[in-house]
């Protein structure tokens, strides 16, 4: 099936990825490619509309990177978003800035001039002259003080005149701010109004026509060969492996890797589920003693991480090695890893922190990879486990990294250190169960500190270690605010830990946002 199609081309920005889940979240399908992609791409592309993203350049710059010209002669409307509005005005003949007037970082209030169709409509409040307003959220420094010719002030803040501004004649808007992210509070009805009502585009991306499309594509990617892939028992390559399993059945071998790093009884409820319940081919390696080996010392958590990588594709190795039709190595990689590994795809964002399953594999695998999740968002990654019949207790499963508790382990990994967390975490999460708020909150757990403190138990002197609990709230992964989980809650979950883990003395509660915090510790 095709489908209309929106293009986002990225300058870098840390929350590209956010423009193309709302597009998504619009049931319309969209990618997202470098700016500078050619005009034959573009054409080839066929879209029905262009977005242009934020980035942390600057567009007056003289080797700055711009769109091709071909956005704008392709006939398709286009939307600029910050960096994106700020080239199209610097490309088109307007002018860009930078230190006039005062900077815009966080909440903003922007008056729409009621005189375009993306505003129409829409609005959050209006001030005292009876004006609709917009809460927004802005990030920028540089702006656009001269409009380019035909284009006209579709809304303002009183440091940013040219907060927004349309030359509907040929389809061009432009913001100054992020309707993408959850605080501009009508940034959803923004893009949808640009996507369906402008573009036109046809709402046609549902995960149910998905599914036969996916498994479609991996018969025809790979034939008669086997595939191999890395079961962590997590949603997204539970997920991976119900529809690579859908599309090619007994040619799929699963294979799951005690490292150590793992929650609570992992191991005993992925060969349950997956073995004896969906008669899946599993293979169970136990590497524990191999993974604490070679994480010894070792601190830095991206070395960790590539510690934990490598090893996994060495086990991989091994095993494919085994399976003489192996030729697939399959991950459960989503449009979030690829984003913050710095975009396998765009190259423009600036690296948080590398994945293990994201690109950079070894020739020395002697594997293809399969990652059929490769372009979809966690919400979708969960829509289509329920449309493969997946439990919803395995879909609805809160995120664990690839790296396990390798990253929630701070400091050096020891196995001391993650029979504690294990505990703890399982401890954490069975109360959040029992209270009714584990599938209200989006991700928790329990990071362990390098720490020790002073403690009282049993009129004895104490010195522990100390965990902390971590809750967060989010809809799309990117950002987060962190739980406000109730007082009582969280004294029940210090009590239990404290008292039913040997070792532990101490529990705190983290209370950082996403930004400036990633949801992960590290």
């Amino acid at each position: 099936m095709s489908h209309d199609r929106i293009l986002i081309l990225d300058f870098g920005s840390q929350v590209t990825q956010l423009i193309a889940r709302r597009v998504r979240e619009a049931h319309v399908y969209c990618e997202v490619h470098p700016n500078d992609v050619s005009e034959d791409f573009i054409r080839e592309f066929n879209p029905k509309g262009i977005i242009l993203s934020g980035s942390h350049l600057s567009a007056y710059e003289e080797n700055t990177d711009q769109a091709s010209q071909a956005v704008f002669t392709a006939g398709v409307p286009v939307l600029g978003i910050c960096y994106g509005m700020q080239t199209m005005a610097q490309q088109l003949g307007g002018k860009v800035e930078s230190g006039v007037g005062k900077r815009e970082f966080g909440y903003a209030e922007v008056k729409s001039h009621g005189n375009s169709k993306l505003f129409e409509g829409i609005e959050d409040f209006k001030n005292e002259a009876g004006e609709s307003m917009l809460k927004v959220w802005m990030s920028h420094g540089d702006k656009v003080t001269q409009l380019p010719e035909g284009f006209k002030v579709m809304c303002s803040t009183p440091s940013c005149p040219i907060a927004g501004m349309c030359d509907e004649t040929r389809g061009f808007y432009a913001v100054q701010f992020h309707p993408e992210v959850t605080h501009t509070l009508k940034g959803r009805e923004i893009l949808n109004r640009f996507v369906l009502n402008i573009c036109h585009a046809e709402p046609s991306w549902i995960m149910g026509d998905y599914v036969d499309e996916a498994v479609a594509k991996i018969r025809e990617k790979v034939g008669d060969e086997e595939v191999i892939l890395g079961l962590s028992g997590g949603v997204d390559s539970s997920v991976a492996a119900a529809l690579i399993h859908r599309a090619i059945g007994e040619q799929l071998t699963c294979v799951f890797v005690d490292n150590g790093l793992l929650r609570k009884n992992e191991r005993e409820q992925v060969r349950e589920t997956f073995e004896k319940n969906m008669g899946l081919k599993l293979i169970v390696v136990d590497a524990v003693d191999r993974f604490m080996t070679a994480l010894a010392g070792v601190t830095d958590p991206e070395q960790k991480r590539k510690i934990i990588g490598r090893l996994f594709v060495e086990v991989f190795q091994e095993e494919a090695s085994k399976l003489s039709r192996a030729k697939w190595l399959a991950q459960g990689t989503i449009y979030p890893d690829v984003i913050e590994s710095a975009g396998a795809k765009t190259k423009k964002a600036k690296t948080i922190k590398s994945h293990h399953n994201v690109g950079g594999l070894p020739d020395t695998l002697h594997l293809k990879l399969l990652e059929p999740l490769r372009d979809l968002f966690k919400d979708e990654v969960r829509e289509l486990g329920v449309e493969l019949g997946l439990p919803a207790e395995m879909v609805y499963r809160h995120p664990f990294p690839g790296p396990g508790l390798g990253v929630r382990i701070l400091g050096e990994v020891k196995k001391e250190y993650a029979d504690l967390l294990r505990e703890a975490d399982a401890i954490f999460i069975e109360e959040l169960r029992a209270a009714g708020l584990y599938d209200k909150v989006s991700q928790a757990f329990v990071v362990f500190l390098p720490v020790k403190s002073v403690g009282v138990m049993g009129d004895g002197r104490t010195y522990e270690w100390v965990v902390s609990l971590r809750s967060v709230e989010t809809s799309d992964f990117m950002t987060a605010q962190w739980s406000h989980l109730p007082y009582d809650l969280l004294g029940k979950v210090s009590n239990r830990i404290i008292n039913e883990v040997r070792g532990i003395n101490r529990v705190v509660y983290d209370i950082s946002g996403k930004p400036p915090a990633t949801i992960e510790w590290e």
